[in-house]
């Protein structure tokens, strides 16, 4: 497949003012990284036509892909089909589809505008990409040798649309196929991944590899192109294999978004329950399991008990051993964990209990937490210095994850310790 260069154009003042959050970008390269095209430029400009003409002009110098979001529905400053139908040499024809399509769409329950008629306005030519969760359409043209697509703003129709539409249209313009698959990592950072596969790495080209790093933990993403899907899959399936074994402990998952759907997958293959007892993360490690579809079948329950009161009210643990041993001590975390899986009746249950920050307690620093696992007859417990200078939202998403990784090489048959 050719190597495409690629530039996003997100249109919106509101973005430039800091008011919505730029997820469209973010989401459109994600997944055309995906299928194999990656992005090498991000613009984003208010609406002002002048201005938008011109980033659109300086994206036909230098991408063969470009790609908008925003800018397509029906109020007066929605104005991108129209700089770049303008910019392209086009003129906008009403597609009658789409036309009829609104009117059944915004005469249930809304009131009706002329000025809704405007995006059924489309470039001529252009196939059209029909919005299932909203009003304005998006589409693709091909122009001078360019391809042009269009997207709406709102993240939820950004993401349907390219998911939907714009990600077959861009497959067809090669036979051949992409397949990716990441290995995803707790316990080690991006640079040890790095060090571990650097010279395998500088070697490759088809299939190819690369760490990525999120908040934290990362992933390795391996990508094959091939002239069909399975010879694509049989390229890659060894590779996966072969990081997954070097990495060894630390490689929790394939194609997992995060440490709790992995867990929720152990949990489906050997049915078993849990529940939270939390201090610093306040709730956050079963909000995070919570909002995955299907955790009503194996999540109990969560008390989220940050005061010492609360330790003792809601857990029964002894007001004398808090006094005695700190709330922040792997003393209380063994006594929570334990107390909230007899309370709740589960197979297992975490806890954590530490400080996030910004104060101390007088005895340990900012970013000591302990996470505690409970069973029936047995319960550990990890000794996390997260470090002084580290955010609130860091401390407790990573004490959230080593929640999970116990869990997780508890349902493994893993150390659950680490090593």
């Amino acid at each position: 497949m050719k190597e495409y260069v690629t530039e996003i154009i997100s249109v919106g003042t509101e973005l430039l003012l800091g008011h919505v959050t730029n997820t469209d970008a973010r989401d459109v390269s994600e997944m055309l990284s995906k299928i194999g095209i990656n992005v090498l430029y991000h613009t984003v400009v208010g609406d002002n036509p002048a201005r938008i003409e011109n980033c659109v002009k300086i994206a036909r110098d230098r991408a063969d892909i470009i790609i908008t979001t925003g800018g397509l529905g029906p109020t007066c400053d929605d104005i991108t089909k129209e700089i770049l139908a303008k910019t392209f040499g086009l003129e906008l024809v009403r597609n009658e589809k789409e036309h009829e399509g609104l009117y059944d769409y915004i005469r249930i329950g809304r009131k009706f505008t002329d000025n809704n008629f405007s995006q059924a306005m489309l470039p001529e030519g252009c196939t059209v990409f029909h919005n299932n969760c909203g009003t304005a359409p998006g589409c693709a043209f091909e122009k001078d040798g360019k391809i042009v697509l269009m997207l709406p703003g709102p993240p939820k129709e950004c993401r349907a649309m390219l998911r939907d539409s714009a990600l077959p249209y861009l497959r067809k313009l090669s036979g051949t196929q992409i397949v990716s698959h990441t290995v995803n990592v707790f316990g080690i950072g991006e640079s040890t991944v790095d060090d571990m596969f650097a010279e395998e790495m500088n070697a490759m080209a088809n299939p190819s590899m690369a760490p990525y790093a999120k908040e934290c933990d990362c992933f390795v993403k391996l990508t094959a192109k091939a002239e069909s899907h399975e010879a694509a899959e049989e390229m890659l399936l060894p590779l996966v294999e072969k990081v997954k074994a070097r990495i060894g402990e630390y490689a929790y998952g394939v194609d997992v978004e995060n440490l709790e759907e992995r867990v929720l997958e152990l949990l489906k293959e050997k049915p078993m329950s849990f529940a939270t007892a939390e201090s610093c993360t306040g709730g956050q490690i079963a909000k995070r399991f919570t909002e995955l579809p299907g955790a009503s079948a194996f999540f109990k329950g969560g008390m989220v008990t940050y005061t010492n009161e609360a330790k003792a009210k809601l857990l029964g643990i002894d007001p004398e051993l808090i006094e005695r041993e700190g709330a922040v001590s792997p003393a209380v975390a063994k006594e929570m964990a334990e107390r909230c899986r007899k309370i709740l009746d589960t197979d297992i249950a975490v806890s954590v209990t530490g400080l996030a920050g910004p104060d101390g307690d007088g005895v340990n620093p900012v970013g000591t937490v302990f996470v505690a696992m409970a069973i029936e007859g047995a319960t550990w417990v990890r000794h996390l210095k997260l470090g002084e200078h580290r955010s609130r939202s860091y401390v407790r998403q990573m004490s959230g994850n080593h929640a999970y990784d116990m869990i997780r090489r508890y349902l493994t048959g893993l150390d659950i310790m680490m090593k």
